[in-house]
């Protein structure tokens, strides 16, 4: 077995098993410096799929879906569709629809305007240049639970809290919880 010699200028123990060259030295500090850029770009790729994954499963859920009525009969309805990051909204005429898509960051306010028999939807956003969707005809009961929904939704978005480990039905009694301010009739 070796045995550490002393160096006689600096009094410094060397082991001879662990003298490296100064190549040697370089081509180490190159391999792990290699070596951790490696793990990081993996790491980053990782969290990557993890972001997308969370990305499609939150744009690909509805979580409420309502359409329009009308007395006698409604041939083109409209629809309500909320999703965990945006709304759409599809208003069906005669021979054309028109598709608004809002994200819920960009809505600024959502007004409810009842009647007796049915409620109307107005969503003001923040990017559109006309700067409202609405949807008429909506029972009133379904009209609050959605607003109720969206109101909850643009709560969760501004405390920046990710919704996708949260079931359908779990996310819509958590939405539900959070909104439950009483509504003047």
């Amino acid at each position: 077995m070796n045995s550490p010699k002393n160096d006689q200028t600096n009094n410094v123990a060397v082991w001879p098993e662990k003298l490296y060259t100064q190549k040697e030295v370089d081509a180490l500090r190159i391999h792990e410096q290699v070596e951790s850029e490696t793990q990081t770009a993996a790491k980053q790729i990782r969290l990557d799929n993890i972001t997308v994954a969370n990305l499609v499963k939150k744009s690909n859920r509805i979580l409420v879906s309502l359409s329009s009525h009308a007395f006698p009969l409604d041939l083109f309805p409209d629809t309500l569709n909320v999703e965990e990051s945006r709304i759409t909204v599809i208003n069906r005429h005669l021979l054309y629809s028109e598709v608004h898509s809002v994200d819920i960051k960009d809505i600024s306010n959502i007004f409810l305007n009842k009647t007796i028999f049915f409620s109307q939807l107005v969503i003001i956003s923040k990017t559109f240049e006309d700067n409202e969707v609405r949807i008429r005809n909506l029972y009133n009961k379904e009209a609050i639970f959605a607003r109720r929904i969206i109101e909850g939704l643009r709560i969760f978005i501004n405390k920046q809290i990710d919704t996708s480990s949260y079931t359908n039905q779990d996310l819509i009694a958590k939405l539900q919880e959070l909104s439950t301010t009483a509504i003047v009739t």
